[in-house]
């Protein structure tokens, strides 16, 4: 599984676990609809980690617990 499709899922899964619509996450987060609709549909292949901080905080969670999972601890990681 690519790293955009990890990212999109974890939203999501976080949206669910909090009961909060995407819509209700990227106005908590003070990002627009648009940005957040990409990384979740898998547009936007690498997310800046500023968008994803801004995600994390409106969570209430830190970067860390974001790729804090198994599936994104046992992925292989591609050096250019």
């Amino acid at each position: 599984m690519d790293n955009s499709t990890l990212i999109s899922q974890r939203i999501l899964e976080l949206c669910r676990e909090r009961n909060i619509t995407v819509g209700k996450l990227c106005s908590t987060a003070g990002t627009t609809a648009s940005t957040v609709h990409d990384i979740v549909a898998g547009v936007t292949k690498n997310p800046r980690v500023f968008t994803l901080k801004k995600l994390c905080d409106a969570l209430g969670i830190t970067l860390s617990e974001f790729f804090d999972t198994p599936e994104f601890n046992s992925m292989d990681v591609e050096l250019d």
